[in-house]
């Protein structure tokens, strides 16, 4: 598997929990070891955003690999 495809399987094993809360994660890119996700529905707007990235998101990729530095979310025009 590529560095993306493994990024991307562990995002689909993330996202049932994230749809359960009414939120839904997608992913944009991987660049320069920094992954790119766009959170949507309730974790948009939702206080814990910085909790969910850092703390579930990126530590499930980074558990996958290593090399990822961190985990950004992009906005509706960052992501376009």
């Amino acid at each position: 598997m590529t560095d993306e495809e493994i990024i991307i399987d562990t995002i689909e094993k993330i996202r049932p929990f994230l749809i359960s809360d009414g939120g839904d994660v997608s992913f944009v890119k991987y660049e320069n070891n920094i992954v790119y996700v766009k959170l949507m529905g309730a974790c948009q707007n939702c206080s814990l955003v910085d909790y969910t990235i850092k703390d579930s998101i990126e530590y499930a990729i980074k558990e996958m690999l290593p090399t990822v530095k961190e985990v950004i979310n992009v906005t509706e025009d960052e992501a376009n």
